[in-house]
């Protein structure tokens, strides 16, 4: 006769052997423990929306049928192209140039913020002190600024990315106005002075105009700098290039300096040309800074290409359009 403990030994193996038997066939069915206690949720469906007047009056009741032209495949082969050709960060060009111009084929960047730095010093001298700006450092500053500001305007329609490309329109207006004030030297026009001396400091070192400057609503060249002061500069380049030019060893020696120097009559050459000029719309006029622009774009060409004969050719054009624009118009 089987004793009672002896029943419930018996009971307790079989239900061990059950329950392991019902395990091992889950695990082969491929089935979890806790999937068979999953069930679903129920939720409740979502509200119709319900549109208003004015909510039709904004949204459109199909958005596909504003849309012009076949869909872009995504997932196609030219995705990787479009991909590739997206501007890629913070330092993408943001301005598109003006009227589609390359101001790339005058003038590259490199001159426009070296010509920036170089005038500080010749800004600071001119700011000195009160005596020194009254006793003809406001002419000084005016060329100075007419000349940064042309630059900074530059910039701000190049077809290349550019350092300072984001502050440059504010820049072009603060100097620009400072360089139509300094026609005469005077406590005012010392402060704006110093002002954009400290301006230009600052983004020197990084930073953008403390100050800010209105945009006009139609922008033009001739708002930037007055064609005098524009001339100047020209007339510095000339004298420089037409010096320097001289011997084969000079123009060796400061390659880099003239074309820097072709670069820029290049840029102004085209500059003057623009709209509200003075003598812009005049046939002659135009003819010879057409000739000055294109023989400084000849030496901006035989710079990079080290052909002193080249230069030395273009600079006598150069100058004979200078010679003869000066004959007509001064």
């Amino acid at each position: 006769m089987i004793s009672r403990s002896a029943q419930q030994a018996a009971v307790n193996t079989s239900s061990s052997c059950l329950v392991f038997v019902m395990l091992m066939a889950g695990l082969a069915l491929g089935a979890k423990p806790r999937d068979r206690l999953v069930r679903p949720v129920p939720r409740s469906r979502p509200p119709a929306p319900e549109w208003d007047a004015g909510s039709t009056e904004i949204f459109a009741p199909d958005a596909f049928g504003l849309l012009a032209g076949p869909r872009p495949n995504f997932a196609g082969p030219e995705a990787g192209a479009i991909a590739a050709s997206a501007p890629q960060g913070p330092s993408a060009p943001t301005a598109v140039p003006a009227n589609g111009f390359k101001w790339s084929e005058l003038v590259s960047g490199d001159t426009l913020t070296d010509e920036i730095k170089d005038l500080k010093d010749v800004v600071a001298a001119a700011v000195t002190n009160p005596s020194t700006f009254k006793g003809g450092g406001y002419d000084e500053a005016r060329r100075a600024f007419s000349t940064i500001a042309i630059s900074f305007g530059l910039i701000a329609v190049h077809d290349e990315d550019i350092r300072w490309r984001r502050d440059a329109a504010t820049a072009r207006g603060l100097f620009a106005r400072a360089g139509f004030n300094c026609k005469v030297g005077t406590d005012q026009t010392f402060a704006e002075s110093k002002l954009c001396l400290e301006d230009l400091e600052g983004m020197l070192d990084g930073n953008p105009p403390r100050r800010k400057s209105e945009e006009e609503d139609s922008f033009r060249w001739s708002s930037v700098a007055a064609r005098p002061a524009l001339m100047a500069r020209l007339e510095q380049a000339e004298n420089r290039l037409t010096a320097g030019l001289a011997s084969a060893s000079e123009f060796g020696r400061q390659r880099e300096v003239f074309l820097h120097e072709a670069e820029l009559v290049a840029a102004l050459g085209e500059v003057i040309q623009q709209p509200d000029f003075e003598f812009h719309d005049d046939d002659t006029y135009r003819g010879h800074a057409t000739l000055m622009r294109d023989a400084a774009a000849r030496i901006r060409a035989a710079c990079q290409d080290k052909n002193y004969d080249s230069a030395r050719a273009a600079i006598g054009e150069m100058s004979k359009a200078c010679s003869d624009c000066h004959g007509d118009y001064r």
